[in-house]
């Protein structure tokens, strides 16, 4: 059923997001740069999953949200955790490597929101030109969604946090919004299955611009961590019926030897082992 329900949800995926792309292409590319579209197009790929494959979320602390410009660092674990905030999010600005702006239909929509591309092979050249985009695009009181771990990692697997979040924090002085999830129990990186379910995404409280860039790194990652800890064990605990990847099995099994005090099941501030 899994298999089955995995790929129903493919086949609506990719023709949603096809159809949707050519039919209000010459009233996406007319009308002046809204989210509108986009947003429409993420609030039915989460209600496909939802319909189909049977997983659903939640979300905790909207509230933190700021009005005006702001980093937003979530998590990434999945193709999912791209889009699947786009709806909650006012004017988003993503950070993306430029190849991604070759693609037909895709690339242009991504254009035509004013996205920054990222030429990796140039470096420093090339941050510094990222750098002076992001800041012209924030002053217009856009938030810039940047994932601080850079790829997709597999939930419960450990930390490797970038330092190129680090320089945006001291170069922009703006606050840093963290976000945790676990949308890779349910829609695993490079595989077609997807999993039922129910979890949460859980926006935390802003890091306040001026901070030292090391000790906002570090704050970072504790804040980070121990959030992500603490809802890798509500979400496993909720979906007893998910056969969970090997990094998640041994995150858990850490983290049962955590002193009590400490126990991440019961104290969201719980430490990382």
């Amino acid at each position: 059923m899994i298999l089955l329900r995995s790929v129903l949800f493919q086949l609506a995926f990719y023709i949603n997001i096809t159809v949707r792309m050519i039919v209000l292409s010459p009233i996406y590319f007319l009308m002046p740069r809204s989210y509108r579209i986009p947003k429409a197009w993420a609030a039915s790929s989460n209600r496909l999953m939802g319909w189909i494959v049977g997983a659903t979320f939640e979300i905790e602390g909207l509230e933190h949200l700021p009005k005006g410009p702001a980093i937003i660092a979530p998590k990434h674990q999945s193709a999912w955790d791209t889009f699947m905030l786009l709806p909650w999010m006012h004017d988003p600005v993503y950070i993306l490597k430029r190849e991604l702006f070759w693609l037909p239909l895709f690339g242009w929509y991504m254009k035509k929101q004013r996205l920054i591309p990222v030429n990796r092979a140039a470096k420093g050249r090339s941050m510094a030109d990222v750098m002076a985009r992001t800041s012209a695009e924030l002053a217009t009181g856009r938030q810039l969604i940047i994932y601080p771990e850079g790829t997709r990692r597999p939930p419960g697997a450990e930390p490797i946090y970038k330092h190129g979040i680090g320089r945006l924090y001291r170069e922009l002085q703006v606050p840093v919004v963290p976000v945790v999830m676990h949308p890779g129990l349910f829609w695993p990186r490079n595989a077609w299955l997807r999993y039922p379910g129910h979890f949460k995404v859980r926006i935390l409280p802003p890091i306040e611009a001026g901070l030292a860039q090391d000790v906002f790194m570090q704050t970072l990652v504790d804040v980070m961590e121990k959030a992500s800890d603490a809802l890798l064990v509500e979400t496993a605990a909720a979906n007893p019926h998910l056969t969970l990847p090997p990094s998640a099995v041994k995150r858990l099994a850490e983290l049962k030897d955590v002193t009590p005090e400490n126990d991440v099941s019961c104290d969201p501030a719980g430490t990382r082992s």
